[in-house]
């Protein structure tokens, strides 16, 4: 789906989107991806779909009902539509790969059984399980002659449950039971025999026992099919909440709605019988939503928790996160980040030094303050318990927390919940303006000076997933970044600040602004004959300012190569348009997180590290940050990054105007980049640390 306008071509984002997922799907499907990693790419897959679900699909959705349109998308109605029948394409084949994963896993004595494939010693010993550990967190609900439409909740998986008398003697009953998330594992590992593994969804576990709960009943014949409803997870808080709420109350309260928003998608097994499915869908009262078939498991996002088995063959060798010498060498960290700044580089370098850094500012007495910016925080994180803990040290502890976090709200809030019992200064911005900025900005008495120590990430602080994202970050002692970071903090913490912002770009004030000027500054040399060059790493492209702006510049001999890991609305390599545009997407171990943008600049080459990516509420909507590199040898390992990943001809995609999602294959020497990055990374730093 391309729409032009006003002389421009633009890909729709809901189906962009999708085909990310769709490469995300690829990684299951390769033979050459670890079988229990490809369980994980299964999982990835099916989390994202319900994220999409949640959130896309329910604002077209709610844009169908309002009758908004926008200018560089099809109408909400035929995009519905469209996301629809690809979804049910890219269900089918997902369902086909998880065959292929359970086959290969036999291949290696790792079994999922069903109820019916259990010898008499595993049925024994699982309905055992049942009676005592599952049962009594079951809640069925009988649905005949039910006057009241039952809720059914987003995220949760039911089995649909039909009781039949074998005589046929008393009609069939139909009921529902919501299978438990916590505290059971959605995995039951059997007893293992013969070195050979025997798992069992948990929804097999209760299926087992279906005589055993319905046993008031008088029926002897039960199955059961698996069901799920996703709704829209958009917040919405109001007028009372405006007027007599905390922000924290509000968002509370949004959070508790959430689950009860409206049906996005039906989700069911196709195995289910065609009266059965239409008599749930009356009863539920969710008959216009979309329906999409699938297997007998659901929330397969699950397979995340799948349980670990002993043979490391089956999983990715391990990246031992590679060290900084001058950190481990250096007496505290300030001493090394005093000589030089520091470039990180998680998962392939350890996140740890950030709480190192945290950790030793609690305790330091040249410590005099913290201020930090917390965009997404993990269920138990170091990063605020070493705040916490430095509040105890009698550090002045300054956190903008953004509660607006999806789906991490609930951390946020409980983290900043703790953060003020703790005696540490928290703010929430702005309502209507999430801080997605990553600043931290330490204060250190110094030969009787203030002395400034900052570090800024592309990424979020939040030690679980900078195990799985790609992200860089500085360390840094510098003057043009910690003054320009000392202006945000105080604009971000409501404290005026006159002075103006040098280096840095800030948006939504200026970052727009500055961007367009570098790209006309490339449009400026290319028509002046000089070279004109550039490539940026993104995860969304999408904003329209910003991709007119980029084909202008392709129009004018600009050459620009994308790293754009989601969304896409640009359409490259369309003549006189966007011919000279390449756009390629990498899909691996990591999730490709980072932000970089680079500019040629006449041979003085400017590059900048972001928490943003081109997209409209990034660039104008949101606080963000772009920080200009200017250490040398930073410079030239973050361009190497991006010059390995340009090679990559095995796990890249070139993302072109026929959403193919093709390989990239030529007759060069094999660049797996992610790899190829991690051993340059080891060299470099075995050879010059």
């Amino acid at each position: 789906m391309i729409k032009e306008h006003n002389g421009y071509l633009y890909k729709d984002r809901e189906i962009s989107w999708m085909l990310f997922n769709e490469r995300v799907l690829q990684e299951a499907e390769s033979e050459d991806t670890p079988v229990l990693e490809r369980l994980k790419f299964l999982a990835i897959f099916s989390s994202n779909n319900d994220e999409f679900f949640r959130v896309r699909v329910a604002s077209l959705i709610r844009n169908k009902k309002l009758q908004i349109k926008y200018d560089i998308q099809y109408p909400p109605e035929k995009v519905l539509k469209e996301i629809q029948e690809l979804a049910i394409k890219q269900n089918n084949r997902f369902d086909s790969v998880y065959q292929q994963v359970i086959q290969k896993l036999k291949e290696n004595r790792i079994y999922i059984l069903d109820e019916n494939e259990l010898s008499l010693s595993q049925k024994i010993t699982v309905m055992e399980y049942a009676r005592r550990k599952v049962i009594p967190h079951l809640f069925p609900i009988v649905l005949d002659n039910l006057k009241r439409v039952p809720h059914l909740r987003d995220r949760s998986i039911y089995l649909a449950v039909r009781m039949r008398d074998s005589n046929k003697l008393i009609p069939d009953k139909h009921a529902l039971i919501e299978i438990p998330k916590l505290p059971l594992p959605r995995f039951f590992e059997l007893p293992t025999e013969d070195e050979n593994t025997y798992i069992l969804y948990i929804d097999d576990v209760i299926r087992t026992s279906l005589k055993r709960i319905f046993s008031i009943f008088n029926h002897d014949q039960f199955e059961a099919y698996t069901i799920k409803v996703t709704r829209d997870a958009e917040l919405t808080m109001d007028e009372d909440q405006k007027i007599n709420s905390s922000f924290m109350e509000k968002i509370q309260k949004s959070i508790k709605q959430r689950s009860k928003g409206s049906p996005t998608r039906f989700s069911y097994d196709s195995a289910m019988p065609p009266e059965m499915l239409e008599l749930l869908t009356k009863q539920l009262n969710i008959g216009r939503t979309n329906r999409i078939p699938g297997g007998r498991y659901h929330n397969l996002k699950n397979l995340m928790d799948f349980p670990v088995i002993n043979n490391p063959s089956l999983y990715y060798e391990p990246f031992q996160p590679i060290a900084i010498k001058e950190f481990e060498n250096s007496k505290t960290i300030f001493d090394a980040i005093s000589a030089k700044d520091y470039l990180l580089t998680p998962p392939y370098q350890s996140f740890d030094y950030l709480i190192r850094m945290l950790r030793e500012s609690a305790i330091d007495p040249n410590v005099k303050s913290i201020k930090i910016t917390l965009y997404r925080v993990a269920q138990y994180s170091n990063v605020v318990n070493a705040l916490i803990n430095a509040v105890k040290n009698g550090k002045k502890v300054s956190v903008l927390m953004e509660l607006q976090a999806r789906f991490d709200e609930e951390h946020n809030i409980y983290w900043a919940n703790k953060l003020q019992e703790a005696g540490a200064k928290v703010h929430f911005g702005i309502p209507d303006q999430k801080v997605h900025v990553k600043v931290c900005l330490i204060q250190r008495k110094e030969n009787k000076e203030d002395a400034l120590y900052a570090h800024f990430s592309t990424g979020n602080y939040n030690g679980v997933t900078s195990r799985i994202y790609s992200d860089c970050a500085i360390f840094t002692k510098d003057k043009r970044y910690t003054n320009d970071i000392t202006i945000l903090m105080d604009m971000l913490f409501n404290k005026p600040n006159k002075n103006a912002i040098e280096n840095l770009w800030v948006a939504p004030n200026t970052m727009f602004t500055q961007l367009a000027a570098a790209i006309e500054n490339e449009i400026k040399n290319a028509r002046d004959g000089k070279p004109a060059y550039i490539i940026a790493k993104l995860n969304s492209l999408l904003d329209e300012k910003t991709i007119n702006k980029l084909y202008d510049a392709s129009k004018a001999g600009v050459k620009i190569d994308l790293i754009v890991r989601g969304i896409c609305a640009l359409v490259p390599g369309v003549k006189g348009l966007s011919e000279n545009i390449q756009i390629i997407s990498i899909i691996d171990r990591f999730l490709e997180h980072t932000r970089v943008f680079i500019f040629g600049n006449n041979g003085d080459e400017k590059m900048y590290l972001s928490s943003a990516d081109w997209m409209t509420r990034n660039l104008f909507n949101r606080v963000e940050c772009a920080f200009p590199i200017f250490d040398t040898t930073i410079k030239e390992t973050i361009r190497e990054m991006l010059n390995i990943q340009l090679r990559d001809n095995v796990k890249a995609r070139l993302i072109d105007k026929d959403f193919e999602n093709n390989f990239i294959k030529n007759e060069n020497p094999k660049v797996r980049s992610q790899y190829a990055f991690y051993d340059y990374l080891k060299q470099k730093h075995s050879v010059t640390e």
